[in-house]
């Protein structure tokens, strides 16, 4: 489990989060919405180790990623999906794919190669192994992101708005690939704006307002007039972030709606 007790962060005079608690299971696929600076991305660079917290606590599996080995230990059970792909440019897909099974775990590379082409073939980039970074599409180097976190077997994965540089088109690719992850039963906290694709993939949304949890309810409660709908806070903000093609599958949030928080 990923526990997040407490949390608290700061920078500078301005709070980000703001006694935060929070705990993910596996198996669950959790959404956080929110508006921008309301704190969700920061609230992964914590989990992930890449900021530190102010005050109080957060373990995965039981290791707190305040300490040295802890987050040695934490990084080992998850994986972090970043906004702009961060892909190695003198890489091909394929070695990007492989980089951190061999360096980090020490495996050999005859069988993480054969993971690593596996991956990507799932999700339909077999021919494009070889490809560089810059020879790929957007949704092609986010799908191979993925593919790189999900190389280190992480129990838990970790998604932040992943699809908010990308067109609609590239968009409904990447969704289409974490949907099936989802149906798979992948553990995911999911960072986003895309409001109906949270709907469908997610077994609990929690909403953040100014650093705090302002509602943390199972999906189809969170979208219910009796749950979620009848927060005003949260009513306004689905009815801002509503797009006129919601009704389509895996339908994305008006391109002006993402953050970078």
């Amino acid at each position: 489990m990923i526990a997040i007790e407490k949390v608290g962060k700061n920078f500078g005079s301005t709070t980000v989060l703001d006694g935060v608690e929070l705990a993910i299971a596996p198996g669950e696929v959790v959404s956080i919405l929110g508006a921008s600076g309301s704190g969700k991305s920061t609230l992964i660079r914590c989990i992930n180790g890449l900021e530190t917290v102010d005050a109080g606590r957060i373990t995965v599996d039981g290791f707190d990623v305040a300490e040295k080995a802890g987050l040695a230990e934490a990084r080992r059970r998850s994986a972090t999906v970043f906004q702009l792909f961060n892909l190695y440019p003198h890489m091909t897909a394929l070695e990007n794919v492989m980089l951190a099974p061999t360096m980090v775990l020490k495996r050999p590379r005859a069988e993480v190669e054969a993971e690593a082409r596996a991956l990507l073939e799932r999700v339909g980039l077999a021919a494009r192994a070889e490809a560089y970074p810059a020879q790929l599409s957007g949704g092609q180097r986010q799908r191979v992101g993925i593919c790189r976190a999900l190389a280190m077997k992480p129990r838990y994965l970790l998604l932040d708005e992943v699809t908010s540089a990308l067109d609609p088109e590239m968009t409904a690719e990447v969704l289409a690939i974490l949907a099936q992850l989802a149906r798979e039963g992948t553990t995911m906290l999911f960072v986003t704006h895309e409001i109906e694709f949270a709907r469908r993939i997610s077994t609990r949304v929690v909403f953040l307002e100014k650093g705090r949890i302002e509602v943390n309810l199972p999906t189809a409660e969170f979208f219910s007039e009796a749950g979620g709908l009848a927060n005003p806070r949260i009513a306004r903000f689905l009815s801002r972030m509503a797009a006129p093609e919601a009704a389509a599958p895996l339908s994305p949030a008006p391109t002006d709606a993402h953050e970078a928080s």
